[in-house]
């Protein structure tokens, strides 16, 4: 058995579901435009610089998930799924994923995107049947607004994706070639502990990485 390991944002889409899930409800008029959307940038900058604070923006992006009714946040999500997202996913992207699920591999995002956000795209969009993400606090059926565990962000993708195997009753070793296809350097960790990392329409730092270390380079775009 094979394993491939996908990054969501950037990777599969072209595009950033994090951002864009806060400016479409800084649209909506949910959150305040003035002081939510220079929030959202600044973060958003951050993350491409490598110096993101995770839990500080996860206090950011999960807290309206706590300030609404599920019934309204899934109605806002349809939404943004069918007008934001799926322009964002290309043939290219999808023939891929079909091209891995065809060959009998085990397919999985991993993603630092919370799971509220990412679920119905990677299930209902993209058809891949596992999802590897930071998962929103509940409490009662309702978000708290904070994380729950490791967030699935940089080594806590691999701890994220250790326990997920491990639920399945496997483990790396179950598998004879591994691959994990991402465009950020956030992602070096994950990269470097499969046998076949791909660089994705990559980042600056991580196209000199994969350069230099014989990486496939290629483009979903």
């Amino acid at each position: 058995m094979n394993l491939v390991l996908f990054d969501l944002d950037n990777t599969l889409l072209a595009g950033d579901s994090d951002f864009e899930w806060a400016q479409f409800l800084i649209r909506k008029g949910v959150l305040d435009r003035e002081v939510q959307e220079a929030k959202n940038v600044q973060f958003y900058e951050q993350y491409k610089a490598g110096t993101l604070d995770i839990f500080e923006f996860l206090d950011f992006q999960l807290a309206p998930l706590a300030r609404h009714p599920r019934a309204q946040l899934d109605a806002w999500h349809r939404e943004f799924v069918e007008t934001t997202i799926r322009p964002m996913i290309t043939d290219k992207a999808r023939a891929l994923v079909r091209q891995h699920l065809d060959g009998g591999a085990l397919v999985a995002v991993v993603t630092a995107t919370n799971s509220f956000v990412t679920g119905p795209i990677v299930l209902g969009e993209l058809g891949i049947p596992h999802l590897v993400a930071t998962i929103p606090a509940q409490e009662g059926g309702a978000f708290t607004g904070k994380p729950r565990g490791m967030p699935a962000f940089k080594a806590g993708k691999i701890e994220r994706v250790d326990n997920w195997l491990e639920s399945l009753g496997l483990h790396w070793g179950s598998f004879e070639r591994s691959w994990f296809y991402s465009d950020s350097h956030n992602d070096l960790p994950l990269m470097t502990r499969v046998t076949s990392p791909v660089a994705v329409d990559p980042d600056d730092t991580l196209r000199a990485h994969a350069q230099a270390a014989g990486w496939p380079v290629i483009s979903l775009r």
